[in-house]
């Protein structure tokens, strides 16, 4: 008997954390941000799982996966690709770059230029590149993991506001605990990796649960929640910049697919809790006010979350 699409998302789910020890929350947002059709940004320290994390994404879904490790030498074309002549046609033809994968990894994005990192907008917006005036579809489902160090600074170029606002989320692993670690070594010593894990769909069966997280009801008081959630982030004074409508837009479709992966077809206020920070927090800049009293954007994110008034 065939399984239903919610059923194959907790498939997926389950799959990745047999591999990936211990971070069942990073997992579910992971999945939460590929069914709702966004894009992902990991930062965090070196060795914690980023790369093992996609790669494991894309070999339960049976889709193709493409790793560009950023450099200040990474050019756009390597990127997008790029026209090459050939003699035998005298035409010139089109050579992908390494974004012409189903799941791309954007291996430490901030050290790369700021007009290798502008090659990547396209793609994340419209799912498409354009190389020499000649459009290139990229194949479906597209999702682009980007990852990036937050402590190391020397010889980076900080994403620009306008780059951070495609992602639809910022995650962070974080370290395991020692129990995690006890597993994680076991498993280690066993053989388990990455390209090991169990195949549970491919790429089609992706699009058919993007199509039903779409479905997902959400009534006009929740939307109203969204709504004052993103226009208090506007005006608090701690904020220089605040949340976009494209913000409230993503906020929206995650707040779908994390009710899909709780097995609802409706968005409760919970739902939109339970993803707000990861996917506003990295769109908010602090004031310089507010980054001299040493202020926290996650923490004021959250005290503004509680100001508003939950629909019944």
């Amino acid at each position: 008997m065939a399984m239903s699409e919610f059923e194959l998302a907790k498939r997926l789910e389950e799959s990745i954390n047999r591999v990936f020890i211990g971070k069942e929350d990073v997992v579910e947002d992971l999945l939460t941000c590929l069914l709702a059709g966004g894009h992902v940004l990991l930062e965090d320290v070196p060795g914690v799982g980023k790369t093992t994390l996609a790669a494991t994404l894309a070999r339960s879904m049976e889709c193709s996966f493409g790793r560009i490790q950023f450099t200040p030498d990474t050019m756009p074309g390597d990127v997008s690709g790029v026209s090459v002549y050939n003699r035998k046609t005298n035409e010139f033809e089109y050579r992908a770059g390494a974004v012409m994968a189903q799941v791309l990894l954007a291996d430490e994005i901030n050290r790369t230029s700021p007009k290798t990192q502008a090659s990547l907008l396209e793609a994340m917006a419209e799912g498409q590149v354009t190389v020499d005036g000649t459009v290139h579809m990229l194949p479906r489902p597209f999702l682009v993991i980007a990852t990036q160090n937050p402590v190391e600074f020397i010889g980076t170029y900080p994403l620009p506001e306008a780059q951070l606002d495609r992602f639809m989320m910022r995650l962070s692993i974080g370290y395991p605990d020692r129990e995690q670690e006890m597993r994680m070594a076991a498993l280690f010593l066993e053989g388990q990796t990455p390209d090991r894990v169990e195949r549970v769909c491919g790429g089609e069966e992706v699009l058919r649960i993007q199509e039903k997280v779409r479905e997902v009801a959400v009534r006009e008081s929740v939307v109203g929640y969204i709504e004052d959630i993103i226009a208090l982030t506007r005006t608090e004074p701690r904020f220089v910049l605040g949340a976009s409508p494209r913000a409230m837009l993503a906020l929206l479709r995650a707040s779908q697919g994390k009710a899909f992966l709780q097995g609802r077809d409706f968005v409760k206020p919970d739902d939109v809790k339970a993803v707000a920070a990861q996917v506003l927090q990295h769109r908010l800049a602090l004031s310089s006010e507010a980054r001299i009293q040493k202020a926290d954007a996650q923490a004021v994110l959250k005290s503004l979350i509680l100001k508003v008034k939950i629909p019944v």
